[in-house]
């Protein structure tokens, strides 16, 4: 037997006024976005907004539904659409911000477990990292350099021999 430690670097920032002025400006849009989150069941909205290759920005929040499996998350919805109305241009950057109405929204929130399989998948298909920027609509900034990173031992196509 062997031990093995997985792990990997990102930054950190302690305020938004320290990123530089594009990751700034796309993370107070994310920021902006949770307004038109659909979350009346969490009162947890989340805004996303992504940089496309071609210099585009499309926005994605989460839209809930009282079937909760219906519901679907802001980075899902923010790359179906680039997908669909850009096909081909793959994402560059993701901003990720949320607006917890029942608490703090002071720190980041890592995307769950499908959207890190929806990223990878996007990162694969293209062949081109997202660098990932997460806050709250205050506070602490991360900025991971590609989305792989936040799923370790992932499945991929290569799983399937493909």
């Amino acid at each position: 037997m062997k031990h093995v430690h997985i792990g990997f670097e990102y930054e950190v920032y302690d305020t938004i006024d320290q990123l530089l002025l594009q990751d700034a400006q796309l993370l107070n849009k994310a920021r902006e976005t949770t307004t038109i989150a659909y979350a009346p069941y969490s009162d947890f909205k989340v805004g996303a907004v992504a940089l496309l290759a071609n210099g585009k920005e499309i926005k994605g929040s989460n839209q809930e539904n009282a079937s909760y499996p219906v519901g679907i998350c802001a980075e899902r919805v923010l790359l179906s659409a680039a997908s669909s109305l850009y096909p081909g241009v793959p994402v560059t950057t993701l901003a990720i911000s949320y607006h917890n109405q029942h608490g703090a929204s002071d720190h980041p929130v890592s995307p769950c477990g499908l959207c890190r399989q929806s990223l990878l998948e996007h990162e694969t298909h293209f062949k081109t990292p997202i660098r990932i920027i997460i806050s709250g609509m205050e506070g602490k900034v991360f900025i991971i350099p590609e989305a792989k990173l936040l799923l370790p031992l992932s499945f991929t196509s290569n799983d399937m021999n493909l």
